[in-house]
């Protein structure tokens, strides 16, 4: 490398590599330019073909357009010149390293970045899978600089076997890390929870899933506090998720009534109060029916529950407020009361009342 560099910087000193560097320069300058221009048309193209979307394809080629005018004012630039052997070996070995590195990056963005869009969503603090991301460039990226030694001559077979003993005994002392890193793996190729879901656990943890990384799960809690779980553990739970199948869930709320009301009419006010909460509510789902199902005689009151639906589990919460406030309002103005327990002593002539203890 001395050598090269030494007989190069003789040659431009010399005046002998000008109209060498002026060529190489306009065929760099070219590819690059040309490149970029037919790299812009072509993705808008494919995005327009495809389900994949413009804003993700020009995410991963990211800088590409820029390597591959290099790679191609390289290539004719040493095709053009006349390049003595050594600083032609070194361009040779400097272009196979471009076209490597240029490889490893888009696969590594395409992987990856594809598996965001299927498994993780575009909202919230955290945009991504990040369990995903980091398996995905690690494994490319890996396989990528295997390839850059082997073009540069060295040996990778004793490496990969180093590496494959290393692998050994860094696996049975990192176990419950990699069972983490499994286990997150495992719940986002199953589908049943994706990242923006809300869920509820066993151990009373709820909230929305923002990240799953290569150890644990992050919760964000409808209190807008961070509940960080180990993935292993998070597998193992029972879990409710409130997004799936749909986002729409129903919420009952229990009310009782006094002996003395008038059931028929408690359903129809009742259903009415529910009507106008469901069209004036943002959160409510319009499209649904609110249903009363009268469900026991208990010591003071008959209880029902008033049945709605709501958009998202998180909304739940504001409409259930607004209907108690209205239906409060409307009992009293029916003149149906809601009564509050009471217990009713008869006494009868004759009765003899035992002493306290």
């Amino acid at each position: 490398m001395p050598e090269i560099v030494t007989e190069w910087t003789n040659r431009i000193i010399n005046g002998g590599l000008k109209i060498h560097l002026l060529v190489f320069l306009l065929c760099l300058a070219l590819g690059i330019v040309v490149i970029r221009v037919l790299f812009d048309k072509l993705l808008k193209t494919i995005a327009g073909k495809t389900n994949i979307t413009y804003s993700l394809l020009k995410q991963t080629f990211r800088g590409i357009p820029t390597l591959l005018g290099i790679l191609i004012g390289l290539y004719a630039a040493t095709e053009i010149l006349a390049i003595p052997p050594h600083p032609l070996l070194f361009l040779q070995r400097l272009f196979h390293s471009l076209v490597i590195l240029s490889l490893t990056l888009l696969i590594a963005r395409l992987a990856s970045g594809y598996l965001k869009q299927k498994f993780g969503k575009t909202s919230g603090a955290f945009a991504s899978t990040s369990i995903l991301a980091t398996t995905i460039d690690l494994a490319v990226y890996t396989i990528g600089i295997l390839f850059l030694l082997e073009s540069f001559g060295v040996a990778i077979s004793p490496l990969l076997t180093a590496l494959g003993v290393g692998g050994l005994a860094v696996a049975l002392a990192l176990q419950d890390t990699l069972a983490n890193l499994f286990s997150g793996i495992n719940i986002l190729v199953a589908k049943q929870i994706k990242i923006g879901d809300f869920v509820k656990l066993s151990t009373n943890e709820e909230g929305h899933v923002v990240d799953m990384n290569w150890r644990n799960t992050t919760i964000m809690t409808p209190t807008e506090n961070m509940v960080v779980i180990p993935n292993q553990k998070f597998a193992s739970t029972t879990i409710t998720n409130y997004a799936q199948p749909f986002a729409e869930c129903s919420i009952a709320i229990p009310i009782g009534v006094s002996y003395e009301s008038d059931l028929e009419q408690v359903e129809r006010v009742t259903v009415e109060v529910a009507k106008e909460v469901i069209w004036e509510m943002a959160g409510a789902a319009n499209d649904f029916e609110p249903v009363v199902r009268y469900n026991s005689f208990a010591e003071s009151s008959i209880n029902f529950n008033v049945i709605l639906r709501v958009k998202t589990v998180t909304d739940q919460s504001l409409i259930r407020h607004e209907f108690i406030k209205r239906i409060h309002v409307r009992y009293q103005r029916e003149g149906i009361t809601i009564p509050f327990p009471t217990r009713t002593v008869s006494w009868e002539q004759g009765m003899v009342r035992l002493k306290s203890v």
